[in-house]
């Protein structure tokens, strides 16, 4: 779609010039007023409008507030005399995105209205970003109904606006990032940056230069300045994952950054002060750290502000039925591929079994069953053994012994499982792939208790 561009000049030639010089590359209108150009601005929309500085009448100030009462705001440019560089700058203040003098070159004006349409281009990618950010960690969209969850949601509520540091505890896996996340996106700081750091991830030596920075020459392989992560979440939130595996050096500097909102960088004299919210993370028992004096006791008082524990998958398997369900949806969409169903007998394995990787092991499961399955139902029986409770099959029902290879009954109880799985439980569809009565399966089936596990049907 070819760009559209607004002039706006009471100079008969200037209008008629510069619409000749840009009517090739772009959809081009003009007006001899800042009256004609307001009707013109409420019939259409423009990516861009270039305006004269004085005109009889209201002036290129009045075509800018104007502009910035659109729903989608053109970007500006002002044009003045020559000399006359104060307008130039008010029009800045006002939200002119640049000026330029008369006479206009028309090589600059096409630079200034091309860098115009890629600053409006990535504003709108932003707003979108910030409009996908919103709904994907936005409070209201954490997935379940548990009542230990919903506790923790009207925590999240309550603290979210506030400056408070926040201390997020629970099991690997239980969705403490994303927590962390929500709480930002539901701040004030919600357009500025959410920096996550894994603690565990790094070693001591370069944490403490991914945290707070360096200078060049500081140590070995400093090569050039770098900003650290606090400095990178200036005026957002910074999140502190696994904050139990930090050395006793990083946590007096962490300290004394919450203390005063300040650090050096390392190998620097000169102090940085940033406002950052801090939010920290952990799988550990802190408490029980400081005790052992592997935590700093006023670190952890200064962390536990306010505390927010996510409870493990397996305390809250109403929401695992939901859970799946949303899982499910979001990895289909992602592979152009048809949902697939869980039977109920599946889900009450589903909801008995620990889940100990919790919210991380049930997404692959998820995606696993999606990418595999691509539609269609999951039985009971098309769940992995420790599902279904089966640490490991009996040894009657594992592969006959080496020192027994020809053992027939062990072989037969093998094929009697075997039957039964592909049957899932139907005797009289195992019967039939055996090639032996349903009574003698029956039979069989009597003579092997350990089998009635599989019995179905």
């Amino acid at each position: 779609m070819v760009p559209s561009v607004l002039i706006v000049d009471d100079e008969k030639h200037t209008r008629e010039g510069l619409q000749q010089a840009l009517q090739e590359h772009y959809d081009v209108s003009v007006a001899a007023s800042a009256d004609e150009a307001f009707n013109l601005m409420e019939a259409q929309e423009f990516e861009v409008i270039l305006t004269d500085l004085r005109m009889p009448g209201k002036s290129g100030l009045k075509v800018i507030d104007k502009a910035l009462t659109l729903v989608n705001k053109p970007a500006v440019l002002m044009m003045t005399a020559y000399g006359n560089i104060e307008s130039a700058v008010e029009a800045m203040k006002r939200g002119a995105v640049d000026f330029l003098t008369k006479p206009v070159q028309i090589e600059r004006l096409e630079i200034l209205i091309q860098r115009a349409l890629k600053t409006k281009t990535l504003e709108v990618e932003v707003k979108q970003l910030h409009e996908r950010l919103d709904h994907k960690f936005n409070i209201e969209g954490i997935v379940g109904h548990s009542t230990k969850l919903v506790e923790v949601i009207a925590r999240m509520k309550l603290v979210a606006p506030s400056k408070a540091t926040i201390l997020i505890e629970g099991e690997t896996g239980t969705g403490k990032e994303l927590i962390a996340q929500a709480i930002h996106q539901a701040s004030p700081r919600a357009r500025a940056p959410f920096v996550p750091v894994h603690c565990a991830a790094l070693p001591a030596a370069l944490l403490e230069s991914e945290l707070f920075g360096h200078e060049r020459g500081s140590f070995t392989g400093a090569t050039e300045r770098r900003e650290g992560r606090f400095e990178s979440a200036d005026g957002g939130t910074i999140f502190l994952d696994e904050i139990g595996e930090i050395g006793p050096e990083i946590q007096v500097k962490l300290l004394r950054f919450i203390e005063t909102k300040s650090f050096e960088r390392i190998g620097s004299t000169k102090t940085i002060t940033v406002d950052v919210r801090l939010v920290a993370a952990t799988n550990r028992n802190l408490e029980q750290m400081v005790k052992e004096g592997k935590f700093r006791e006023d670190l952890f008082f200064r962390l536990n502000v306010v505390r927010i524990t996510m409870p493990p998958l397996r305390e809250r398997t109403d929401d695992i039925p939901v859970l799946l369900e949303h899982f499910i949806k979001m990895y289909a969409a992602e592979n152009a591929y048809e949902p697939v169903l869980i039977e109920s007998g599946a889900m009450q394995h589903l909801q008995r079994y620990p889940w100990p990787g919790n919210i991380r092991e049930l997404r692959n499961f998820s995606e696993n069953a999606v990418v595999l399955r691509r539609g269609g139902k999951i039985t009971e029986f098309d769940l992995e053994p420790k599902f279904r409770g089966e640490v490991a099959p009996p040894p009657s029902l594992q592969t006959p012994s080496p020192a027994n290879p020809y053992s027939v009954e062990a072989h037969a109880k093998i094929l009697l499982r075997e039957a039964l799985m592909k049957a899932r439980g139907n005797r009289t569809k195992a019967a039939q792939l055996l090639g032996i009565s349903r009574r003698t399966l029956h039979r069989k089936l009597a003579q092997s208790p350990e089998l009635d596990v599989l019995d179905r049907g």
